[in-house]
């Protein structure tokens, strides 16, 4: 079953007169029990697509284009009030930095009960047996929900946000580089848990990072976004072993392999496109090193090319990646 359907989406933030083409007719969807990684360069729209699914979007953005569904409700067109009511309880975020996600002046306990009497209703008693809960489900003694943010560490402050996140039995989980800043020792039980996690509540989760082992890892199927747009998707075995956009190859193979053969890692000249005035054709063309004249005049079809293998190249499948 689909939990999350997304067709189209386009999110603008305007900045005075400008207008930046943050997120450029994005399409995905993401099933129960299922893990589908976002990665790409910072500043492609990963989080802005994150933002956009939650409704929390700053002043100046809008979403400009594009449907939104969760579990069978359009999100675009909610008002304020509406999309409130889904947050924390069908969609929850945990955050790309732990500590700015918590208020430092408020016991975390208080924090999430707080969310479970608003959410769901529950008593004070019942919200902090349940937040008890919560905390021992994800490795942490209950005794510490009297504790301030600053006296965590940074892998028991992502445990706790991860508690929160399930407060209130959300059916998607978007977790936004749930493992950044973090030693790898930490990662890897983070990443376990959330894999625990997902399967005991069949968690559909949206995997934002840029770590491609992260990626490789945890994903069923995987998005690569550049400058707003997908440029390819498919399930993550083709995406690393069959990839069909030059962009996708430059970006796995500036990630080193502790177990493959020793290469020279790749690197893309250049830096990604001013957002606020796209270019035109392929927005990959001007650091491709395979474009020729019509990738910088015509934008290539976002197409299948194998089945549910997906990408925007007007040679995808024709190149030879290796090089």
């Amino acid at each position: 079953m689909k939990v999350l359907e997304i067709e189209n989406l386009s999110t603008h933030y305007l900045l005075g007169a400008e207008i930046v083409y943050a997120v450029d007719g994005v399409s995905f969807d993401i099933t129960a029990g299922e893990t589908f990684g976002l990665a790409g360069e910072s500043g492609c729209g990963k989080t802005t697509v994150a933002k956009s699914i939650m409704r929390i979007l700053p002043d100046n953005g809008l979403i400009a284009g594009g449907e939104i569904w969760l579990d069978g409700q359009e999100l675009v067109n909610l008002a304020e009030e509406e999309a409130k009511k889904i947050r924390w309880r069908k969609v929850s975020m945990v955050f790309q930095y732990a500590m700015n996600a918590f208020n430092p002046v408020l016991q975390i306990g208080d924090q999430i009960v707080e969310v479970l009497q608003q959410k769901e209703g529950c008593s004070k008693e019942a919200a902090r047996e349940k937040a008890s809960g919560l905390f021992e489900e994800v490795g942490l003694e209950a005794s510490r929900l009297r504790d301030y943010p600053h006296e965590f560490s940074g892998g028991m402050r992502q445990r706790a946000i991860i508690g929160q996140a399930l407060a209130c039995d959300p059916k998607l989980m978007i977790a936004d580089e749930p493992v950044t800043a973090l030693d790898v020792i930490v990662q890897g039980k983070i990443l376990d848990l959330l894999d625990k996690l997902q399967e005991k509540y069949n968690l559909a989760v949206l995997l934002i990072t840029h770590d491609l082992s992260v990626i490789a890892e945890e994903s069923d199927r995987v998005g690569i976004m550049y400058a707003g747009s997908l440029m390819e998707m498919g399930d993550v075995v083709s995406i690393f072993k069959d990839s069909l956009h030059p962009y996708t190859a430059k970006l796995i193979g500036a990630f080193p392999s502790v177990v493959g053969e020793k290469t020279k890692l790749e690197f893309l000249p250049g830096a990604p496109p001013d957002l606020t005035s796209p270019p035109k054709g392929c927005k990959f063309h001007e650091r491709c090193p395979f474009a020729k004249k019509i990738c910088g005049t015509k934008r290539p079809e976002y197409r299948e090319f194998s089945k549910n293998h997906f990408a925007a190249c007007h040679f995808a499948g024709e190149l030879d990646l290796r090089k």
